[in-house]
């Protein structure tokens, strides 16, 4: 089984997702038999390269929303986050464009370290406030995972992987995807946000049963 997640570094919803996620294959009793692959998608892609903002400013222009406003969604998700063992300092996180990080990912999946760069990233902006439009920054992150820092400095300084990057989001509009979190699993079942861990391993038994099935 192949499950597919479309994700952004800078989401939220997109770590918590992932966290319940994990806790649906910790329950799954054929995880072995699932091969996660983790595609890159922007939720602004017009947000400028290089100009690292804070987080909570960004919103209050980009919705019209008050300080307090803002703060009472960040709290929100901060509460749900919680409750996956995820400490988000969301006060504190950066706006950031993310295209580059993407393309970082896939260096790092060719590594076979995809899973864990999505990981690193997401935790260093969204718990640690690190700005991953920094390439000195994205160079340290891929190498605390295991990605070799001559390769990861490459990247950085070039336009490796960038089709890669904007292949992916095409095929997530391709799906119908507006947002994410997106999954796919083998390509014909589409869960769309951070849903509960009983939907994520819901929809895993059903796609065994049928692939199952499809097999005999």
């Amino acid at each position: 089984m192949q499950l597919e997640v479309w994700s952004d570094i800078v989401c939220p919803w997109c770590y918590l997702g992932k966290r319940r996620l994990d806790t649906a294959l910790g329950q799954f009793e054929h995880a072995d038999e699932v091969e996660v692959v983790w595609r890159s998608f922007q939720l602004d892609p017009s947000y400028p390269k290089g100009e690292p903002r804070p987080v909570p400013e960004a919103l209050r222009e980009k919705l019209g929303a008050s300080p307090a406003q803002v703060a009472a969604m960040q709290g929100h998700v901060t509460a749900l986050a919680a409750e996956e063992g995820l400490d988000y300092h969301l006060d504190r996180s950066i706006m950031a464009n993310t295209f580059d990080a993407h393309r970082l990912t896939h260096l790092a999946r060719e590594h076979g370290l995809g899973t864990e760069m999505h990981e690193r990233l997401m935790r260093a902006n969204l718990i640690e406030a690190e700005n991953v439009d920094d390439a000195q920054t994205l160079v340290r992150l891929a190498t605390e995972v295991g990605v070799p820092a001559e390769a990861a400095r490459r990247v950085m300084t070039g336009d490796e992987y960038a089709q890669d990057v904007e292949a992916d989001i095409r095929q997530a509009r391709a799906f119908g995807a507006n947002g994410v979190p997106f999954f796919v699993l083998d390509r014909r079942y589409g869960i769309s946000g951070a849903q509960p861990t009983e939907a994520f391993l819901s929809a895993l038994r059903r796609a065994h049963q049928d692939s199952a099935a499809g097999a005999r």
